[in-house]
């Protein structure tokens, strides 16, 4: 038995912006893509109003680091463009392409910002590059861990680049904006370390031989045009002979070490707090100004793990830093079990979900603790598009048109079932696996989700 359908998903290859909502069943999903992932104080206080008095409060954090305001009404749309646009928190292109290339460790480095506003200056550059697009910045400070990119740019410190390859002509000269976070003014090309680049493929990153920092962003440029070019969505999905074409002459080099991303908690002066499947509400976001400004420099960063970074001006005042986010309801040890399950809205905020997807992640964190202490993962998606997590989860709920979850082991959201569950099912079915593992399904999911129901 095939599973139930859900409502159409919204057309794939567009991403939401400030001018360019998206409807969801909530209303207007409004989405903001702050360089970096970077907010000021005065920044996060303008995302809270807008979301308050435009939209019905909620927000959302995405695995790429951007801000979305749920729930804006047509007739307060145009109140929240003008309440983030004097916030400086407009989109910067306006031509269909990523209003956000990049995506950063929360803790990068001056390093890390640098390249980043390097790539993103070469970015705005490029007309018909795919709204998807992403190329994945680290430096010696931050890791992003396995990342679904096109492109990745990490700081190969100590590395003697290679020869610019015959044919490849040097980049125009690249400047900082004076604006970009973190970087000082005069920051250009040669500022920056070497550079290794790697181009994704259907298999993985191909890594390519470290190189000078200008010679790096000249390969980098030449292939955003290339993708733009081929009309490719995304660079895994080029056609081998354009792919081929577009990375002669480049020399494949060796990969790097693997990257980690930290985890929630205390990072010296710095906390890492993660809002619970991703969504905060405005007056929480408020808060959190506030307390950078009282505790630490005065701005946050939204981070790939759904939350926020805050730095503190001293050790006594990071523990209150995260003092305050762990009363709040805000992730900050990283065992929570929380941290082991990702969640879409869901029903009714997604019109696409079939299932309350939100409301069912606390539940299901709490049934799959003993799980997750083991190392497994958990995704509760309301439909199979699985916006939450693109990758395979050690349980995956899929949310379906008639209320039932299918249930998928060792899969994603996009993997066939025939096994469907209430939700109530599934909590029993996983108090089970408390007391019935085996030598060959420690976990005891494999037996507690075997047909017949």
């Amino acid at each position: 038995m095939s599973p139930a359908p859900v409502n159409p998903a919204p057309r794939r290859g567009w991403c939401p912006g400030l001018a360019r909502p998206m409807p969801t069943g909530d209303g207007l999903l409004v989405r903001l893509h702050p360089v970096a992932g970077r907010l000021g104080a005065v920044q996060a206080r303008a995302a809270a109003r807008a979301a308050q008095e435009g939209g019905n409060g909620l927000l959302d954090v995405t695995a790429r680091g951007n801000l979305q305001i749920r729930g804006v009404t047509a007739g307060r749309h145009a109140q929240v463009v003008a309440i983030l646009g004097e916030a400086g928190l407009g989109d910067v292109r306006h031509d269909g392409g990523p209003q956000r290339l990049t995506l950063n460790a929360p803790l990068a480095g001056a390093d890390g910002l640098g390249i980043v506003a390097a790539v993103e200056a070469i970015g705005r550059e490029v007309a018909g590059l795919p709204a998807k697009t992403l190329v994945a910045v680290e430096d010696a400070a931050g890791g992003l861990g396995p990342v679904e990119a096109d492109f990745w740019v990490r700081v190969a410190p100590g590395l003697s680049p290679a020869p610019l390859p015959h044919g490849r002509g040097d980049p125009a000269p690249l400047s900082v904006p004076d604006d970009a976070p973190g970087s000082p003014v005069d920051m250009g090309r040669n500022a920056l370390p070497p550079l290794q680049l790697a181009v994704a493929t259907e298999s993985g990153p191909l890594w390519l031989t470290p190189t000078s920092a200008p010679t790096a962003l000249a390969f980098l440029r030449t292939l955003l045009h290339g993708l733009a070019a081929s009309g490719a969505r995304r660079m895994r999905a080029l056609p081998r002979p354009q792919w081929d074409a577009l990375l002669d002459g480049l020399m494949p080099g060796g990969p790097p070490p693997a990257s980690t991303a930290l985890p929630a908690g205390l990072h010296g002066r710095a906390l890492l707090a993660e809002f619970p499947f991703g969504r905060c509400d405005a007056a929480l976001l408020d808060r959190l100004a506030g307390w950078s400004e009282a505790h630490g420099d005065g701005h946050l960063a939204l981070t790939p793990g759904r939350g926020i970074a805050l730095t503190a001006r001293d050790e006594a005042a990071a523990a209150t830093l995260r003092a305050q986010a762990e009363a709040a309801g805000l992730t900050v040890d990283p065992a929570d079990p929380r941290r082991a399950v990702a969640a879409c809205p869901g029903a009714p905020a997604c019109a696409s979900g079939g299932t309350p997807a939100q409301d069912h992640a606390p539940r299901l964190a709490a049934a799959f603790a003993h799980l997750a202490k083991a190392g497994a993962t958990a995704h509760v998606s309301g439909c199979p598009k699985g916006c939450a997590q693109l990758k395979a989860a050690t349980l995956t709920l899929v949310g379906r048109a008639d209320g039932r979850y299918g249930v998928v082991l060792e899969g994603n959201a996009g993997t066939e079932t025939d096994l469907a569950l209430t939700f109530g099912a599934v909590l029993e079915r996983l108090e089970s696996t408390r007391v019935r593992p085996t030598l060959d399904d420690p976990s005891g999911l494999r037996d507690a989700f075997r047909e017949p129901a």
